[in-house]
């Protein structure tokens, strides 16, 4: 806070309005949308330059809005977090992200995969038509007023004596309090910190008393274990990394056993300077993480030929080589050479090599041991947050009337594929809806 010459310090100005939503990612937006079409006034507060900055790194490979399979197999990518998230998503899900979507003038297309994205694969001009109807609404309703690089601190006044309904931000004008009827936090986790979410705001919810579970690392990379054939503490072999890094396993299957689950999918995934990263690594990442916290390590089973079987494996094996090294046989019989070869030569003695038997069990589920994920600002998304038992059904925090909390701020997680930010843009319109409807039971709506 500055002060004056006479050391006192100088008044906070203060800033009174209906709603304040913080945090501009699709949850804060989406939030703010439905405020401001029941006729409120809001305004939205963050602290960078302009909104929507991870949504728009998100989109550079193609926006991937949503998923377009069945809604009880959509549910279960939540896990353990399928129950508190479905009637939100009952209420808004892939189809209500669709139909939001051409809303705004943005047509859609399902992909091979069952992903859906906007037909030019872009996140800009989805932004840029949702900015504009927040600031200008069809309706002709109260626009939503932005301040950006508003960074938000606090509550008002010592944690024993806080105000809920009063916010104070950094400015760049200084200090700034703001008064408001109704909050919606949307802060985000802890991933990509430089867009925003830094996870600055878990020590002052500590401080009022909320409950936040660690914020962890989700759909991430891992550190690999090292190699006992090469004698490397952690980490692949210098020969590995030097020729491999970067390079992706393609056409290959994991599994990965866990507490009463068993995960195995298809797909690919990246070698990486020290271990693993990639979409088939990322929808196992939350087995492999925490059977690290509890274990010290964990371990997937890598088949590099999904499409044979051990006993055809075995048969090409045996399959007479003559001259040919076994490298060039493996190549000739199995397809097997690049990454994958490096990969067996990487984890397996040299005796075993030799060894049909325990080479076609090595392609066929290679263990892979990992003892680290990679640090929460280099994952996708996080785990952790302020748990569905401190909120109500409107997402409102059960011990600070009149203060919701939505997104990535929630604890839960979710593989990508469209279901992190479709679950965002649902908890959006839930705490949208929740404050509205306490603002009307309070007598606060217009």
């Amino acid at each position: 806070m500055s002060l004056h010459a006479d050391n006192e310090p100088s008044p906070m100005p203060t800033m009174e309005v209906d709603v304040a939503v913080v945090g501009g990612g699709p949850a804060g937006l989406m939030a703010a949308e439905v405020l401001s079409a029941a006729g409120l006034g809001v305004h939205l507060f963050d602290a960078m330059p302009s909104v929507g900055r991870k949504f728009l790194l998100a989109g550079k490979g193609g926006m991937n809005l949503t998923h377009a399979e069945a809604l009880p197999q959509f549910l279960q990518r939540y896990g353990a977090r399928t129950e508190a998230l479905q009637a939100l998503l009952e209420t808004f899900g892939p189809q209500q992200v669709r139909e939001w979507a051409a809303g705004l003038g943005i047509s859609t297309f399902v992909g091979s995969s069952h992903r859906v994205f906007p037909t030019d694969m872009k996140a800009a001009p989805l932004l840029r038509a949702w900015l504009q109807r927040l600031r200008h609404p069809p309706a002709g309703g109260p626009p939503v007023q932005f301040h950006m690089r508003h960074r938000w601190l606090a509550w008002d006044g010592e944690a024993s004596q806080q105000s809920p309904d009063t916010l104070v931000f950094q400015t760049p004008g200084g200090l700034q309090r703001v008064r408001a009827r109704a909050v919606v936090f949307a802060l985000g986790g802890a991933s990509w910190a430089r867009l925003g979410s830094d996870g600055a705001w878990v020590p002052p919810f500590l401080s009022a008393g909320v409950p936040v579970a660690p914020l962890l690392p989700s759909n991430c990379g891992f550190d690999v274990a090292g190699s006992a054939v090469h004698g490397v503490v952690a980490g692949w072999s210098p020969h590995f990394s030097s020729r491999f890094a970067g390079q992706p396993f393609k056409s290959v299957a994991i599994r990965v056993d866990g507490p009463g689950v068993v995960f195995q999918r298809r797909g690919e995934f990246v070698a990486t300077q020290g271990g693993v990263e990639g979409s088939l690594i990322y929808a196992a990442s939350a087995l492999l993480r925490d059977a690290i916290a509890r274990k010290g390590q964990a371990a997937f089973a890598l088949d590099l030929l999904p499409d044979h079987s051990l006993d055809q494996v075995l048969a090409q094996l045996r399959h007479p080589r003559g001259s040919r090294s076994l490298s060039a046989h493996l190549k000739s019989r199995l397809g097997l050479d690049g990454i994958k070869m490096a990969l067996l030569n990487e984890c397996l003695p040299r005796d075993s090599m030799q060894k049909p038997e325990l080479l076609a069990q090595a392609i066929k589920g290679l263990p892979i041991v990992v003892n680290a994920p990679r640090p929460i600002d280099e994952a996708i998304s996080s785990a952790g947050g302020v748990p569905f038992e401190a909120l109500d059904p409107g997402l409102m925090l059960t011990q600070l009337p009149g203060v919701f909390c939505a997104g990535e701020m929630l604890d839960w997680e979710a593989p990508t594929g469209g279901y992190l930010l479709t679950a965002c843009l649902a908890s959006g319109v839930a705490a949208g809806r929740g404050a509205q409807a306490w603002l009307a039971a309070s007598g606060s709506a217009p």
